[in-house]
């Protein structure tokens, strides 16, 4: 194998002298510029042959014959270069540098050769073309670094490099704004992406104006190497670019040639591996082994610089005040300063001169928790004292303990704990200038050496101790950060609050734009750890060489931090006693306990009540959970769990909504910025749980750091666990990144508030005509929520309600939707609403929702057949009973009844009828006689007896009673008569001695 590859690469070197032979005929003899040297590629066996390129091919003849090379891996010292003729390593000469094995990129007036920008367009459309749109995007050279594009497209970088060797690429960044998407990775020969881990892929922020360096290691062979930026939606009409500078990559074997320092810079000794910047006041041109003074009478340079500038005038952006620190005598007075370094000159035409300082004044008091000990400066109360910053410090009283924190409010000089830089876009520190100053009742933003300048203030917390009372408790707030501020701009400025967590990754809390109104920004912290809070102001973005905006300005009036582990104590607060009668040591409140004022025992919260952080000791710290929540067993939150009752009228309705799952997802899109990126919004919702079944949403682009694993992210990690969070998601693309990308998590809701049926709780608001109601069988259930953490635009924070409706011709798991008429879920930005339309938002099923039908009787035997009521609006519940069959009668049963019973009831009239028709004709026949036997005068012999006696036939008797019974008109009438008195009845008496006798 490895004589046939030394047979090829010979074979290859003769046929290359040859063509070169023949074609030379009649040409002038070659010299040594008219061609360089280049290596082949390296064989099998690790050698290669130099030889010798001619500049312009066939203007002449003679060229050096091929000769073989130094092994592949050969390559010279830093501050040498392989000088080709006679391949020995050569010291570089002064002016230039050589890194040997590798090469740097520090210079960015134009873009170096090698380098390409290509946009595209974040959408994931492959066949979309984003050049109508992105044609405008890409990194664009500054100077001493490379800018990034500030829009939404995907904005590449490219430079491939063939190393002979493992190697490694190095580059400084700025990475400040998360609403930029900033990666970077390596493809091979083949636009093969190779393996990388995320956190080598996915650049971390940095602190604004601070650079940050990466390193990722290479293969030897071909590397490209991508720098690539894209936004995802640009929530601030002000974006940050990404910076870059510095590029460097080692193990390309050897370098040819030196590479001279940029201008602004020189080597002042041969074999030098960098070159030195140029002091303040010098300059230097290209290639430079020393700078040139400039004339400081009336000339200036900044650091590094190419050419020196005439001095101007000063002017009232020349100078700023300060407050001097306190004197022995209490004193301090405003003083004015020039700005650090002056440049401008004074005692010439139109210059200002700088003003008088003012009148002395008595110092501002000391803050809470400090004391004066009749010196100059305030000192810390000692540690179990406490001081309100007037008067002398106290020890707490028995069944106390101090409340440690920091409470600043008077500033006379910065405290100890609290830093001040500046920093300059192009990495230099503004030199003798503080990034804010203090002004007896609040510090402001300094003066800077620019515009674009970043002026920084910092404050360390080393950690957060609870008082003792709730040290054991199950919190999820340790602390928490309250400042005061306003800005005054006539610019774009911008104000940062920033905070890092263990020293990991900085993360922008939140940002303001423009003047803003005096106000109050409150921040908890829900982890124990260390952690540096930073405030960044800067006046405009864009780099100008002329000050135009010094009276921008940003002002802090106070800053408050509660238990911070190193502070002071500025007031006392009651405390649990230890149960021993004689200790008087305060002791730690189990979870969902609140201390008892009068007894200064440990009571638990009442049930289905939270114990609110940090609330003054008593009863009034428990707050009742809402309607339809319950509480966890620590009283650490409110929740629902799944079950809601409703009544009305005599009817109640119980709610389980568990079919629902415990966290519902909505991709709400998709939608099209500007420049044509496709993006959604993922809303993720968890209606019923506690702490355990959270929604969470988490971003996949930033803040990945190495050190921390996955199962304890930090405070201010991509992660957001609450119970409704929304992501922003980019749909992977083939133009653009290769995964869907998740950014931009914010917290919608981190407390339940409760469930009703009312459109009302707490001040939220439902909106029923946002999804109007077709059938009120069955009400709407709202579960309110709020998220008490404020924004610019939401400064009591945001709120959220998701409305339950009942259909029954949905699934379990339903539909969840957001109002057509504001589809991003909100209508006002702060409230947003949701809507779960779902089988499983209907009641459970009871025995009023089905009823009986009742079959037809065949031979004896009736099903009886039990069927939901419709239309059904329950789930759930009892179930239907089984089927049923019983015994039943028959129609001919019940015919043949009916007809015995006509048959009997018709023979029984018949004889009834014949019974009393003789018995009436008998009654007759006497009544007949006994007329006939009354006499004429009507008057009636006494009768010994009206009875027939024993014996006597009635058949004998010769008198007969005739009873004529009334007729119906002769009833009505003697009812009618019945007004005037009138009782009586006529019996005429018959007897065969015509006699008469008439009862009356």
């Amino acid at each position: 194998m490895r004589s046939s590859a030394r047979f090829v690469a010979r074979c290859a070197l003769i046929l290359y002298t040859l063509f070169f032979i023949d074609g030379s005929k009649g040409q002038r003899q070659c010299t040594e510029t008219d061609y360089y040297y280049e290596y082949t590629e390296c064989d099998s066996t690790g050698s290669r042959w130099r030889v010798a390129i001619p500049q312009n091919p066939g203007f002449c003849t003679g060229l050096p014959q091929p000769v073989r090379g130094t092994e592949c891996t050969f390559s010279c010292r830093a501050g040498e270069f392989l000088e080709m003729s006679a391949q020995e390593c050569t010291q570089c000469a002064a002016g230039s540098y050589s890194l040997g094995s590798g090469i740097r990129f520090d210079q960015w007036d134009t873009m170096p050769a090698g380098f390409r920008s290509v946009a595209t367009s974040l959408g994931n459309d492959p066949k979309r073309d984003a050049q109508p749109t992105c044609n405008s995007s890409s990194w664009v050279p500054q100077g001493n670094y490379l800018e990034s594009n500030r829009d939404e497209c995907t904005v590449s970088l490219i430079y491939a490099v063939h190393l002979k060797k493992q190697g490694y690429v190095s580059f400084e960044y700025q990475y400040p704004d998360k609403s930029l998407l900033f990666e970077f990775f390596i493809q091979n020969d083949q636009c093969q992406e190779m393996d990388q881990s995320s956190n080598t892929k996915w650049l971390q922020l940095t602190n604004h104006g601070e650079w940050g360096t990466h390193t990722v290691n290479l293969k030897s062979g071909t590397n490209i190497l991508y720098w690539r930026t894209g936004g995802v939606v640009m929530r601030s009409s002000v974006v940050k670019p990404v910076l870059l500078k510095n590029i460097q990559i080692e193990g390309v074997a050897y370098t040819s040639e030196c590479f001279p320092c940029k201008p602004g810079s020189f080597s002042r000794i041969p074999g030098s591996s960098t070159c030195e910047s140029c002091p303040r006041d010098t300059y230097s041109g290209h290639g430079a082994s020393s700078c040139t003074p400039c004339n400081t009478t009336t000339e200036y340079a900044e650091e590094g610089s190419s050419e020196c500038k005439n001095r101007p005038p000063c002017s009232k952006k020349d100078y700023f005040q300060i407050h001097t620190p306190c004197d022995h005598e209490g004193k301090t007075q405003v003083i004015y300063k020039w700005i650090e370094p002056k440049i401008c000159l004074e005692g010439i035409s139109g210059a200002e001169a700088l003003p008088e300082s003012g009148e002395q004044e008595e110092c501002p008091p000391c803050n809470p928790g400090f004391y004066n000990n009749d010196t100059a400066t305030c000192s810390p109360c000692p540690a179990g004292t406490y001081s309100d910053g007037l008067k002398p410090c106290s020890r707490c009283p028995a069944g106390t303990e101090p409340i440690l924190g920091y409470e600043y409010k008077w500033w006379n000089v910065l405290p100890s704990n609290m830093k001040t830089s500046c920093f300059n876009v192009g990495n230099t520190k503004c030199d003798h200038m503080n990034g804010w100053e203090a002004a007896r009742d609040h510090i402001h933003s300094g003066a800077g050496s620019s515009d674009n300048d970043y002026l920084i203030l910092n404050i360390h917390v080393p950690g957060f101790k609870l008082p003792t009372s709730e040290s054991s408790q199950s919190v999820t707030e340790f602390g928490r950060i309250t400042f005061e501020f306003e800005t005054s701009c006539m610019s774009d400025c911008e104000f940062y609050f920033m905070m890092d967590i263990n020293r990991e990754s900085t993360t922008v809390v939140q940002s303001w734009e423009k003047t803003q109104k005096r106000q109050t920004y409150t921040h908890t912290m829900s982890k124990n750890a260390a952690v540096s809070y930073t405030w960044a102001f800067q006046r405009t973005n864009q780099p100008s060489d002329v000050r135009r905006y010094v009276n921008d300005v940003a002002r802090i009036f106070s800053i408050t931090v509660t238990n911070a582990v190193d502070g002071v104590s500025s007031s006392c607060r009651a405390c649990a006693l230890s149960t021993q009668p004689s200790s008087s040591a305060c002791v730690p409140c189990p979870p969902g306990h609140y201390i008892d004022t009068l007894t200064s025992k440990c009571l638990e919260c009442p049930r289905n009540s939270y114990l609110e952080p940090h609330a003054t000791p008593g009863s009034d710290a428990c707050k009742a959970c809402g309607p339809a929540s319950r509480s966890d067993k620590d009283h650490r939150l409110c929740y629902s769990d799944c079950h809601f009752t409703h009544t009305e009228g005599n009817v109640t309705l119980s709610f389980d909504f568990s079919p629902l799952g415990s966290a519902g997802s909505l991709m709400n899109g998709p939608k099209f910025t500007s420049k044509g990126t496709k993006y959604f919004h993922m809303f993720n919702i968890s209606l019923c749980g506690g702490q355990d079944r959270m929604a969470v949403c988490t971003d996949n682009t930033t803040d990945v750091s190495a050190s921390s694993s996955q199962s304890e992210k930090a405070e201010g990690s991509s992660a957001v666990k609450t119970f409704i969070c929304q992501s922003t998601i980019i749909p992977a693309s083939r133009q653009g990144f290769h995964a869907a990308l998740s950014s931009q998590s914010i917290n919608l809701a981190d407390t339940f508030l409760g469930a009703t049926v009312d459109d009302n709780l707490e001040g939220i608001k439902a909106r029923p005509d946002l999804f109007p109601q077709k059938s009120k069988k069955v009400p709407d259930i709202n579960f309110f929520f709020r998220s008490f953490e404020g924004t610019s635009s939401c400064e009591s924070g945001r709120s959220t309600v998701v409305t339950l409706r009942c259909n029954p011709d949905m699934s379990t798991k339903g539909v969840l939707s957001v109002p057509s008429r504001c589809p991003e879920g909100t209508c006002d930005g702060c409230t947003f609403h949701f809507f779960w339309e779902s089988s499983g938002a209907c009641p459970t099923c009871t025995m009023r929702d089905y009823h009986l039908i009742e079959g037809v009787c065949k031979g004896g035997q009736q099903d009886m057949l039990y069927v939901w009521t419709e239309p059904k609006l329950c789930i759930g519940g009892v179930t239907l009973p089984d089927k049923k069959t019983v015994p039943c009668q028959g129609m001919e049963f019940w015919v043949h009844l009916g007809a015995g019973t006509g048959i009997f009831t018709a023979v029984l009239l018949v004889c009834l009828t014949c019974y009393f028709w003789k018995k009436n004709k008998r009654l007759e026949y006497k009544y007949s006689r006994l007329v006939m036997s009354a006499n004429k005068e009507c008057e009636m012999p006494v009768a010994d007896s009206c009875a027939v006696m024993e014996g006597e036939n009635e058949g004998d008797m010769e008198d007969e009673i005739v009873y004529t019974k009334p007729s119906l008109f002769g009833k009505l009438k003697a009812i009618a008569s019945k007004g005037n008195g009138e009782r009586y009845e006529n019996v005429q008496l018959n007897s065969s001695h015509s006699k008469a006798l008439v009862w009356s």
